[in-house]
């Protein structure tokens, strides 16, 4: 059982702001809070576990599969990422899943054996993308450390601290000895032929797809509201973050 989404987030807010969530026995990353029924309960967060294993056990029908095509460095592509995806992603984590691309409108060369990328925003953001590629492979917490690096001022000179908050038992050495080596050479061309094989071919970025097809519409309702697209298009019962199973809240304090 993955830790739930919205207890990762909780703990990022709480980084942040100086709050305190998470119980000062637990010696566990946010990663492996849930991994076993001992590891929740030192950590104190049992009934987020059982509750997230719950609601993903009673799934209706197959999660919505959303897709971003985008750059490290793109402007726009970290507004998305950022500011759409990833809470939408928290929120709603039961009913869709959530690929990353990081390639964009890079050009691939081949050079022998290997490959040579040049970037839109420079040699810093064909960094950006080798470190994040690299994460994808080697973490399953990917996500919330790109997140954290794209959300920071410099996505390059955060990777490191974000990697040690999301995943510290990961250490950088081996990130780098990805981005740096045959790994990660050939992640990024898988990433080079997946975005060449899109169709219709993308002409900017972020480029959007839900369940594995783009239309005009498509992208501007998920970038309108990527939360109301998934909520209207899951064809299962929808869950209490899309009005599905609403609560009523009725308990008042009243002026005595």
């Amino acid at each position: 059982m993955k830790a739930p989404l919205l207890l990762i987030m909780t703990v990022w807010l709480n980084t942040q702001y100086g709050g305190s969530f998470v119980s000062s026995s637990c010696s566990h990353p946010p990663s492996q809070w849930c991994s076993s029924l001992d590891t929740a309960i030192q950590c104190g967060v049992l009934k987020h576990c059982l509750e997230s294993n719950f609601t993903r056990s009673h799934q209706t029908a197959d999660p919505i599969q959303v897709g971003l095509y985008y750059e490290s460095l793109c402007p726009g592509c970290r507004i998305f990422l950022t500011e759409m995806l990833f809470p939408t992603w928290v929120l709603l984590h039961d009913i869709m899943t959530v690929t990353l691309v990081p390639y964009g409108n890079a050009v691939e060369k081949p050079d022998g054996q290997k490959y040579v990328f040049d970037c839109q925003h420079g040699e810093q953001e064909c960094l950006g993308n080798m470190i994040e590629t690299c994460l994808l492979n080697m973490t399953s917490i990917a996500f919330p450390v790109i997140f954290c690096m794209e959300s920071s001022s410099d996505v390059i000179k955060s990777a490191k601290s974000c990697l040690e908050l999301y995943n510290p038992g990961l250490s950088w050495d081996k990130i780098m000895g990805c981005v740096k080596g045959d790994l990660g050479n050939q992640l990024m061309h898988l990433n080079a032929m997946k975005t060449k094989a899109l169709n219709p071919p993308h002409n900017y970025v972020p480029w959007v797809t839900i369940n594995g097809e783009h239309t005009d519409d498509l992208q501007d309702k998920a970038m309108a509201s990527l939360f109301t697209l998934v909520c209207n298009m899951y064809k299962g019962t929808k869950p209490a973050a899309c009005g599905g199973g609403q609560r009523h809240f009725k308990s008042y304090c009243h002026n005595e």
